[in-house]
């Protein structure tokens, strides 16, 4: 973990340096689920480790703004963090805030969204940045619902951006967090593949009280799953968690539960969409079917994925066989 170790940087959400606030509201005083850890000591340990092993992310600095993190969070959706960081870099240069987004024609938002995949997050992400811009006088909404209400903000987007960039207390559930939840807590290798409501109230019943403590521990876990309690090759013994661990403390046992798909792109319809974008997104004009006809051999396919990039909106026919992004 030394390749990992950096000072520690969180927005505006320094770990505490003492023992962490009491259990939340309906929360056992006396241990964690499994764990055997007394609530405040399991909350301690999360947080030390985290003071010591934060990686610095520029989204994470005290001064960065909550549009700096809410697009950082649409960026990290099934992204890693080295693939986001240059793209989030660029971004935010030429989009510092929202209302310079919101100027901008979706199609621009997509063309620099680059290789990061999942481009419909890139309309989305514009989508929000024009709601803000006009329904919120430009300024991110502090408020859970209202930031709801956004385009393209679910319940995971909105409770991460109000946790890191206005330190409130919610529950925030990515695939990091189940995981280390998952093993820690309830002794299983992987959680289940959709979020339960079972793990929602565990990690409500581990949230900690006070609000900045809670933001900080929210991003705590993340950064634990991150970069130690992996998916494939967790390094449990650098894990903080290790000798309380329900899943250790249970010899390891492998996941049992249906089988888990892994993401394959070679040959698919996602690789060929991409190739299609990178045309349109390279021409910076209106691009001929015969230049997007270039890009994959299967004409089928090729077809498939053109009609379903004009249906996502993130392609939009000019006039028969002309197309461009959107604007």
């Amino acid at each position: 973990m030394a390749a990992n170790t950096v000072t520690p940087v969180t927005p505006v959400l320094p770990a505490p340096a003492g023992p962490a606030a009491p259990p939340g509201p309906g929360t056992s005083a006396e241990a964690a689920p499994k764990l055997g850890l007394p609530l405040p000591v399991l909350h301690a340990t999360v947080l030390d480790w985290y003071a010591a092993n934060a990686r610095e992310l520029p989204w994470r600095t005290p001064d960065a703004s909550p549009w700096a993190v809410m697009v950082s969070e649409f960026m990290l959706q099934q992204t890693p963090v080295k693939r986001v960081l240059p793209v989030w870099e660029t971004w935010m240069e030429r989009w510092p805030t929202p209302a310079d987004l919101a100027a901008e024609a979706p199609g621009e938002a997509v063309r620099m969204w680059g290789r990061l995949g999942y481009p419909r997050r890139a309309l989305r992400l514009h989508g929000a940045a024009v709601a803000i811009t006009e329904k919120h006088g430009g300024e991110v909404p502090e408020d859970h619902a209202t930031l709801l209400s956004l385009p393209g903000v679910g319940e995971y987007t909105a409770a991460a951006v109000a946790s890191f960039a206005f330190g409130q207390r919610h529950v925030v559930l990515d695939t990091n967090v189940r995981r280390v939840f998952a093993r820690a807590v309830t002794g299983a290798e992987y959680p289940a593949q959709a979020t339960t409501a079972a793990e929602r109230r565990t990690a409500t019943a581990l949230l900690p009280a006070a609000d900045r403590t809670a933001a900080t521990w929210a991003v705590a876990v993340m950064e634990l799953g991150a970069l130690v309690c992996t998916a494939r090759s967790p390094e449990c013994g650098d894990c903080p968690l290790f000798t309380s661990c329900a899943w250790q403390r249970a010899g390891r046992p492998p996941y049992e539960g249906p089988a888990r798909r892994g993401q394959i792109y070679e040959g698919t319809d996602r690789q060929v969409r991409g190739k299609l974008l990178a045309v349109l997104r390279e021409a910076h004009d209106e691009v001929p079917q015969a230049r997007l006809d270039e890009v994959w051999p299967d004409a089928v396919q090729r077809a498939r994925a053109l009609d379903g990039l004009v249906a996502d909106g993130l392609v939009e026919p000019v006039e028969q066989g002309v197309y461009r992004l959107p604007r």
